[in-house]
């Protein structure tokens, strides 16, 4: 079900940009693998796939020191289980990671405008860049957008709002003609951050954390993205 919170006119959005893991892709499997094999490696507990689901979002050093627990202040211990963690997952990135069902045809969908100029489309992502790039390339992704930034492209991350800003000042695009999706509070708040519309999705890692602050609009599926886009809707 489609939730709106205010009145939004899809004919005035000419760049989307958009969280990649759990908004994009379902990566929750080898992220999980990912920290449970750095965790071993520095001789901790493994921890449930769902608590590690939960602390994703906020990029690669948080996820590790969530995973520590009490542990993280102990800078070696994570810095050990990082760089571990990193050259893990860069080969087991896409060992189970895919696009949500049906999504390419959404994006597909979503780059389609009324006035016939294709809506602009890019991803920002607190996962490092190198990975993001190489996921977003082999899904076959990569031709929908116009660029792929990560957690170190820039000096700082999300909800920061450095990186959306850079995005608009690329494209030419005003703010409240840009809409940020993703499914956690981290991509609402640099939306708000960066004074543009935004879209929370459910079916992702961190749909609890959408309460705070609240999206303009919320979708429980990747089809429900393509209907707020499409042309001749309007927000009631």
């Amino acid at each position: 079900m489609i939730h709106r919170q205010r009145p939004f006119d899809p004919h005035s959005i000419r760049l989307v940009i958009f969280d990649l893991d759990g908004t994009l892709i379902d990566s929750r499997l080898d992220l999980v693998h990912s920290v449970n094999a750095a965790l071993r490696h520095v001789e901790r507990p493994e921890l449930p796939g769902d608590v590690i689901a939960s602390y994703v979002g906020d990029g690669a050093p948080l996820l590790i020191q969530r995973a520590l627990g009490a542990e993280a202040s102990d800078e070696a211990l994570v810095r050990k289980g990082l760089e571990f963690f990193l050259a893990y997952y860069r080969e087991h990135k896409l060992d189970y990671t895919q696009v949500y069902d049906g999504l390419v045809n959404v994006l597909t969908s979503i780059r389609q405008s009324v006035n016939g100029t294709p809506r602009k489309m890019a991803v920002l992502t607190n996962k490092p860049v190198h990975p993001s790039r190489a996921i977003v390339d082999a899904l076959g992704l990569a031709p929908l957008f116009t660029q792929v930034y990560g957690g170190n492209s820039f000096a700082t991350k999300k909800p920061d709002p450095e990186g959306a800003r850079k995005l608009l000042e690329e494209h030419g695009v005003a703010p409240e003609h840009t809409a940020m999706i993703g499914d956690s509070h981290v991509d609402i708040r640099t939306g708000r951050n960066a004074g543009l519309w935004t879209v929370g999705v459910t079916y992702g890692f961190a749909p609890h954390t959408l309460e705070e602050p609240v999206p303009d609009i919320v979708v429980d599926t990747p089809q429900e993205l393509s209907e707020i886009f499409r042309a001749g809707e309007t927000g009631k």
